[in-house]
């Protein structure tokens, strides 16, 4: 007589089977779309140097960045700009006197702002005081993925300095990939903003 397979080994050849198939079905690649990602960005360490020279004002600014003059203002040596060559990034600094001219000198640096509003979702505006240095100023933290200038800011002790700051760099503005940067270059223009003193 023939021997019929049994049930049990019928059973378990389909549900082997099965699982080959679910296995050969389930190796696909996905489609789903995955977001774009950017470059992990390694940040020096944080050491700083004191800029004290023919300036009319004492800071202390990161060692990773560079003192460079203005190229667009060469006859003002008062305007300098703080170059991260690592980030293709700048500070730039404007310094003037003040000589009855603050109420002109506050409102070209609020325009100057403003002028972000198109691209920007929301720009905050934080006071600065410091009775004790007569340091007096505002900070516009200006947010959007498409603004030119994220951070800026003004210093002053009303009567006769003035000293203007904006971050800017040297890429096509995309705030969302530069976040880690700019986080990095703000805590610098705050410590900037710390210690500065006037002469």
């Amino acid at each position: 007589m023939r021997n019929m397979p049994n049930k049990t080994t019928e059973r378990s050849f389909i549900c082997l089977l099965s699982c080959l198939l679910l296995l050969l079905v389930s190796c696909r690649e996905s489609n789903v779309p995955r977001p774009n990602g950017y470059f992990r960005i390694d940040m020096p360490e944080k050491e700083y140097v004191v800029l004290d020279s023919i300036f009319p004002f004492l800071l202390e600014y990161p060692s990773c960045a560079k003192i460079t003059p203005d190229p667009y203002t060469p006859d003002n040596p008062y305007f300098i700009n703080i170059f991260y060559p690592e980030f293709k990034g700048y500070v730039h600094l404007s310094y003037r006197e003040v000589r009855e001219n603050l109420s002109d000198l506050l409102e070209d640096t609020r325009l100057l702002a403003m002028k972000h509003i198109p691209r920007a979702t929301a720009i905050r505006e934080l006071p600065i005081m410091d009775p004790e240095h007569r340091v007096y100023g505002m900070i516009y933290d200006i947010r959007g993925s498409g603004t030119a200038s994220p951070y800026q800011f003004y210093l002053t002790d009303s009567t006769r300095h003035f000293l203007r700051g904006a971050l800017y760099f040297r890429v096509t503005p995309n705030n969302d990939s530069l976040a880690p940067v700019i986080d990095f270059i703000v805590q610098d223009i705050d410590h900037l903003m710390e210690t500065l003193t006037w002469k």
